[in-house]
């Protein structure tokens, strides 16, 4: 079991995301007031708190939100979660991993700050099978380890 650490939004594409502390998982379509979310298969972005810390001990000054994440985790090993697998995200909410990593066609400003940038190898995307409100300090446990299969 995990926590989340952010809930985090944007209006604007290609910028950094603003923590807001708590958000609304909308059903098919994402988190309320985010430029990402809609009816495709990338509709949430979550990326460990673990992940940032490699970036911050690389010397920059990163945090959450600031990969362009929607929800910052904890204590979730996100990158070896095989796609299919349920995650219970709060009171009330399930998203279903439906992409892991991403191609970037162009480089982001912390890839050329670093070198290097996490989000492409080891943040994850979900689409939002049950809605309901989030917050920092929900858990975030797995129901599904692969799909059609309990755990």
């Amino acid at each position: 079991m995990g926590t989340i650490v952010a809930v985090c939004t944007s209006g604007k594409k290609g910028m950094r995301k603003k923590d807001q502390g708590e958000g609304l998982l909308v059903k098919d379509y994402g988190i309320q007031d985010d430029v990402h979310a809609g009816p495709w298969h990338r509709q949430v972005s979550l990326l460990a708190v673990e992940s940032i810390e490699k970036m911050k001990a690389m010397g920059l000054d990163v945090g959450p939100g600031d990969f362009a994440e929607n929800i910052t985790t904890s204590g979730l090993d996100l990158v070896n979660l095989p796609l299919g697998t349920r995650l219970k995200i709060g009171p009330e909410a399930v998203g279903e991993v439906t992409q892991i990593g991403k191609v970037c066609h162009t480089r982001c400003a912390i890839y050329y700050q670093a070198g290097d940038c996490v989000m492409p190898r080891e943040g994850i995307f979900i689409r939002v099978l049950n809605g309901g409100k989030i917050k920092t300090s929900d858990a975030i446990e797995f129901i599904h380890g692969k799909p059609g299969q309990d755990r």
